[in-house]
């Protein structure tokens, strides 16, 4: 049991702290791309629309167009993500529901 104890919770330990890891990006994002919104669904008419955003691909910045999307619960707020920049670069800081 040992055996496989050990190797488990060191390969989740090591699997979470990869999931927080980021990319300083030296080079600054492109201006927003102006979104046309289209009209909201009529059968989804609590979905939020999830503007778009410039996605560092590890060589450029490529677009990823906005989406509507459902809320996960009644009253929630959809926060964008945005690029927040540091001494070190840009980081990407996810669009989160609150």
């Amino acid at each position: 049991m040992k055996r496989f104890l050990l190797p488990t919770v060191c390969g989740l330990l090591i699997t979470a702290g990869i999931a927080q890891a980021q990319i300083a990006i030296r080079i600054g994002p492109p201006a927003p791309r102006r979104e046309v919104i289209p009209p909201r669904p009529r059968a989804h008419r609590d979905w939020v629309w999830q503007g778009g955003y410039n996605r560092w691909d590890g060589q450029r910045y490529v677009w990823v167009p906005g989406a509507y999307a459902a809320p996960p619960r009644r009253g929630a707020r959809w926060v964008p993500g945005h690029y927040r920049h540091t001494p070190r670069g840009y980081f990407w800081v996810e669009g989160h529901w609150r």
